[in-house]
Formats: C-alpha cells, sequence, structure tokens
C-alpha cells in the first residue's frame, strides 16, 4: 500500500494536534465509554466510534480548539441546541447526519448525552 491508502492509526490523527484538542477528544470518548462500550476505528480521514454492534458516530476533525462528531439517525432531531447542521445524506432515506461540535468540555451537557445514549442504544 501506498501512503495515500493506508489507514491511519488513532496515534497518527492526534500528531501536531493541540493539547486542548486531544484533551477534549479524550474527554468525549471517556464520556461515551461511560454510556457503554465503545470501539475507535481510525480510517483514512475521520475515527469512527463503534459498539459491539455498529458504528455510531464519527470523529470527522480534529481542529486547533475542537472537535467535530457526526452522529447518524433515522430521522432529523430538529428541536435541540447542540447540533449545529442536520444533513439529509443524498440518496438514503433513512440518514440524517447530524453535526456536533465540541469547543470546551462543557458542551457535554445533559442535551448531547441523550444524543448519544440513542446512537448507543439505537438497534442494540
Amino acid at each position: 500500500m501506498d501512503n495515500n491508502t493506508e489507514l491511519k492509526s488513532l496515534d497518527d490523527f492526534l500528531i501536531g494536534k493541540s493539547d486542548q484538542t486531544i484533551e477534549l477528544f479524550n474527554y468525549f470518548v471517556m464520556r461515551f465509554q461511560e454510556i457503554g462500550n465503545i470501539t475507535l476505528i481510525p480510517a483514512k480521514s475521520m475515527i469512527g466510534i463503534a459498539t459491539p454492534y455498529r458504528r455510531i458516530a464519527w470523529v470527522t476533525q480534529l481542529g486547533k480548539n475542537f472537535i467535530h462528531v457526526v452522529f447518524p439517525f433515522e430521522r432529523p432531531f430538529e428541536d435541540n441546541m447542540c447540533f449545529l447542521k442536520i444533513a439529509k445524506v443524498p440518496g438514503d432515506d433513512k440518514q440524517y447526519n447530524h453535526h456536533f461540535r465540541m469547543l470546551y468540555k462543557a458542551d457535554i451537557n445533559e442535551e448531547i448525552i441523550k444524543f448519544m445514549r440513542l446512537a448507543y442504544d439505537f438497534r442494540k
């Protein structure tokens, strides 16, 4: 495999990231682990978060001072304060990606934990 097609390791994603971003990522993972058993699955451009049954979220960006996470749900949850964008996946009538940006540990509040739990428990 050449370098363009190799899968990354978790460490590859964290290289060169700020201490704040790494701390946010670790905190997000820790809070998800409080809900249930998860596995981190590094891919080429994102980190999958999976239960023993399926992938439930993706960390799509580790920014300078934030992490960006996408939660796929079968319907849009419009009435919330935690998702900055909800987008229907083209060609898929049953997937709406809910985009969450975490800038502070306090962003993991009751509302987002409710959605993390919903993602974890779906099709258990």
